[in-house]
């Protein structure tokens, strides 16, 4: 019933958007008087605020066309090298370059698409063959492709590294975002357990939960002080008929949404009077940084129920990775078996959502990995966001994992 209701009133407010977006423009047409009248500005600009925050909305593109390399432009095209049920491995090839280290970022499966990466993408290209995790909405995953879950996610990991592996015949390098940080960090510790020829040469984890228990956030908080039961009763729904993935049981992005919005809402009231205040004032360009925020923001994607819970009760409620308790199909996961892959933990200052030494802690349960091959780095004044996107991101983060992999190929 909740997804039904949720649908209903994405409906109703599709309708009322393009109603507030035609009346903007009519009221901004300069053929039409009213345009002149001096409280059609504010009017406009109030329908066209409303317009774009109820606006449906799908997967972004990428739209990376090109890139700078030394100078030169070169052309960049996406390119599918493995499809998966639940996700695909991407690459965004450079015309007539083939040449720096193979990078497979992992995007999180958290409720946006892996279009968040997109600026990482881009910061990235320059130096590296970059690949990314380019995970489906699971309601459009028809439910005859079976289920999803943690274990799923690691082996698809290990499975994008293999095949780029054997693709180019170099060991790749991994950057893990956020919510993935743990199931890379585990797909590593296997790899190098099993001494399979494609583990990654470097990992680099980025704001990362790898130990909740180091400076815990309000996200922490509300995945320990609830059961596993409330969630599995709350926030699992069922995807309605009209999707692909009809009947299957899912954690649905607009309820991520929705508690990431809830976390943060004064700002994000900000933002939206600051783009009033400039629609109103003519500056267009303003107005549309905050569209082009919001609209990749607001794009989301639906998780499958058993990879949600999983992670819930693995991750945060468990612990079970820095407790030693972490296991994969049966199979015990040690970070003690990392030894040759140099890991590099990367945190925010004012990260709201993993707190300062969750991520750090994974370079001391590698116990055995030496310490020339660890290094640690807090990015500050960076929030969450601001880890992998943005101007910290471009001018003092990206320096800093270049280097590491540069240091280690």
């Amino acid at each position: 019933m909740l997804y039904d209701a949720y649908e209903v009133q994405r409906s109703l407010l599709a309708g009322a958007s393009r109603m507030a977006g035609l009346g903007a423009g009519w009221l901004t047409n300069p053929a039409n008087p009213w345009a002149y009248v001096s409280t059609s500005p504010l009017i406009a600009a109030s329908l066209e605020v409303f317009a774009h925050a109820s606006a449906p909305r799908g997967k972004p593109d990428f739209g990376i066309a090109s890139t700078v390399i030394r100078g030169k432009t070169v052309a960049v095209r996406e390119e599918i090298v493995l499809r998966k049920p639940f996700g695909q491995l991407k690459r965004f090839v450079r015309e007539g370059v083939d040449k720096g280290p193979r990078l497979l970022i992992v995007a999180p499966m958290s409720g946006h698409f892996a279009t968040l990466l997109r600026g990482t993408v881009e910061r990235m290209l320059p130096k590296h063959d970059v690949y990314i995790t380019d995970w489906r909405d699971a309601k459009l995953v028809p439910t005859s492709e079976g289920s999803f879950d943690f274990d799923d996610y690691i082996d698809y990991v290990i499975e994008f590294l293999e095949t780029i592996g054997e693709a180019n015949g170099e060991r790749p390098h991994v950057i893990a975002v956020c919510q993935p940080a743990v199931p890379v960090y585990a797909a590593a510790a296997l790899m190098n357990a099993d001494k399979n020829k494609w583990r990654p040469k470097t990992l680099t984890m980025m704001g990362g939960p790898i130990d909740t228990r180091q400076a815990p956030t309000d996200v922490n908080t509300l995945a320990t002080e609830r059961p596993l039961s409330w969630f599995r009763q709350n926030v699992i729904a069922t995807v309605p008929a009209i999707y692909p993935g009809a009947g299957r049981k899912v954690y649905p992005g607009f309820l991520q949404l929705a508690g990431f919005m809830a976390m943060n809402l004064g700002d994000h009231l900000t933002s939206h009077w600051e783009m009033f205040r400039h629609l109103v004032q003519g500056d267009d360009e303003s107005a549309d940084a905050t569209r082009a925020f919001y609209d990749e923001y607001r794009s989301v994607a639906d998780m499958t129920s058993e990879f949600y819970l999983q992670t819930v009760e693995t991750v945060f409620q468990k612990h079970a990775l820095p407790k030693g308790k972490l296991k994969h199909r049966g199979t015990k996961v040690d970070p003690r078996a990392i030894t040759d892959t140099a890991l590099l933990a990367i945190e925010g200052e004012r990260d709201d959502i993993s707190g300062l030494g969750q991520t750090r802690a994974a370079l001391d349960f590698a116990e055995k990995l030496p310490k020339k091959d660890k290094k640690y780095y807090m990015a500050p004044g960076a929030g969450h966001y601001g880890i992998f996107n943005g101007s910290k991101w471009r001018n003092i983060i990206a320096p800093v994992v270049e280097d590491w992999i540069a240091r280690n190929d």
